[in-house]
């Protein structure tokens, strides 16, 4: 697959900047789409093969685009969680609206894969269930509802066209950003060690009951790549590290990390705990992405060591 031509939407933001630095690296020939500015970092420019400014929603761009002939289009465009709260002829707009019409220009044009990046938010609200790929879908907001669709629109063109669709559905990912500019600091892991390198506490929000499996950016290149070269039937993976953690969990290991780096115990403050079972954890299955090869290789204590180690040099 390497040398292959790789068009990544969203290829400036949080995920895709690493990603399509990822896939650089690795051989294949990368196209950046970004919406509204041309990334300062020239040294990241240098190594993709195009960096282009476009909407997604402009079905006369994506006419121009498709004529590069890509082998493989990776979708990442999307309103985060609060913005998809927003207008439904909005967000529809932005989020499920573009991956119809790059599905229906792009089939027509030799396209062999695309690769959908959904969220572990199509299954709502979970318990101690394990959840494998094909769990009940039950979204519970507009985000996970918008992706829903666009799984179901890929579920379309993988049976009434010659594309390969694969639908990633993505936990919560974590990691120093490529660019600075990229907005990153709201995602939990993030926070937490910000607001310990900043204010030498960690304040929790809630009570810190609440389940999450954290994935780091670099795993989840790993695991794209490994769904690029799969020849695999399987349609749907779930992306995430496979161990799940509580907030409160969390906040205990950015805790230590934090005392073994600097020798200072930070306090944790959240909520009143509510009569919850700690010991009850879901988990979310990742065996049909382990079973193509993809294995994380970033424990959660390095990643909190690389986010502390990127905000020393940022204050430096």
């Amino acid at each position: 697959m390497v040398g292959k031509k790789v068009l990544v939407t969203g290829g400036s933001g949080y995920i895709g900047a690493r990603l399509c630095l990822h896939l650089a690296s690795e051989g294949y020939l990368v196209t950046a789409l970004c919406h509204s500015k041309l990334p300062q970092d020239e040294n990241w420019i240098s190594k993709m093969e195009h960096v282009l400014i476009g909407d997604i929603r402009d079905e006369v761009f994506l006419q121009d685009l498709a004529q590069n002939n890509f082998d493989i289009v990776i979708h990442l465009v999307s309103l985060d969680h609060k913005q998809s709260n927003g207008i439904p002829s909005f967000v529809g707009s932005v989020n499920i609206i573009p991956v119809w019409s790059m599905l229906d220009i792009f089939s027509k044009h030799g396209l062999k894969k695309f690769i959908y990046f959904s969220t572990a938010q199509v299954y709502g609200s979970l318990l101690d269930e394990i959840v494998r790929e094909d769990y009940r879908l039950v979204t519970q907001n507009a985000y996970g509802l918008t992706h829903h669709i666009g799984e179901v629109i890929c579920e379309y063109y993988n049976r009434s066209s010659t594309v390969d669709c694969r639908i990633i559905r993505l936990s919560n990912s974590y990691g120093a950003p490529v660019f600075s500019e990229n907005n990153c600091w709201w995602l939990v892991v993030n926070d937490l060690c910000s607001m310990a390198f900043a204010k030498k506490e960690i304040v929790l929000q809630s009570d810190g009951t609440q389940l999450r499996d954290f994935i780091h950016g670099w795993d989840v290149c790993n695991g794209v790549q490994a769904v690029i070269e799969t020849t695999m039937p399987y349609v749907t993976y779930n992306l995430n590290s496979g161990a799940t953690f509580s907030i409160m969990e969390l906040a205990k290991k950015i805790k230590s990390v934090y005392a073994d780096r600097y020798g200072i115990e930070l306090t944790i403050s959240a909520a009143e705990r509510k009569n919850t079972d700690m010991t009850v954890k879901y988990v979310l299955d990742n065996s049909q992405i382990l079973g193509i090869g993809f294995r994380p290789k970033w424990s959660l204590e390095d990643g909190i060591n690389e986010l502390f180690d990127y905000l020393e040099q940022k204050n430096e």
